[in-house]
């Protein structure tokens, strides 16, 4: 990290070097005390709405955004199968749509909403206990990215055929072999979410 990165990310005056714990704090510094315009927002730094909570914090320019959810985050649903967009398993939601986190450049996320397993899950999305049901898992390594890409499937066609969540899928690798049971999961919450609507 760059010295300019790292008093960006520590908030600290050019006028005066005093330092503050955010970057907001910082702005307002410098409009009470330098009577300038607040300072233009620092390279690096993102702010990203994840599973309903706001995060702002200083990224890399080459850091992936599976990066910033899995190791900075915390959110340990993210997986890292293959490292190469070709499994799914690292899968987030991002306006709607199914993202490959490791192939997604966090600093290209600024101002994003995004969406994982883990937030599907406290949501209680009948997903989760239909892939249990169904015995969709064997090790669960994948699960989260399967659970993620139905998720957007579901937001986006409330009530998909076979074909249509198989193709939805598709991108989705599983080394234990479960993908017969994918789609009866991912109808049944269909089902269950429909039911729900109708109450």
């Amino acid at each position: 990290m760059s010295n300019e990165t790292s008093e960006a990310s520590r908030g600290v005056c050019p006028y005066c070097s005093a330092a503050f714990d955010t970057f907001d704090d910082l702005k307002a510094h410098v409009v009470a005390v330098h009577q300038t315009d607040p300072l233009p927002k620092p390279d690096g730094l993102i702010q990203l709405t994840v599973n309903g909570q706001a995060h702002e914090l200083m990224v890399a320019p080459e850091w992936t955004l599976y990066q910033v959810i899995h190791d900075r985050l915390g959110l340990t649903g993210v997986k890292m199968f293959c490292d190469r967009g070709a499994c799914g398993s690292c899968t987030v939601i991002i306006g709607g749509r199914p993202i490959l986190s490791c192939m997604t450049l966090a600093i290209e996320c600024d101002g994003k909403t995004i969406e994982t397993a883990e937030g599907i899950a406290e949501a209680g999305h009948p997903l989760v206990e239909s892939y249990i049901k169904h015995h969709t898992m064997q090790c669960g390594y994948c699960t989260p990215g399967f659970i993620t890409t139905a998720k957007a499937l579901l937001d986006k066609n409330p009530d998909p055929t076979v074909q249509e969540t198989m193709e939805a899928l598709g991108g989705n690798l599983c080394r234990c072999g479960t993908y017969p049971q994918h789609p009866v999961a991912v109808r049944q919450a269909a089902r269950i979410l429909k039911e729900d609507q109708s109450k």
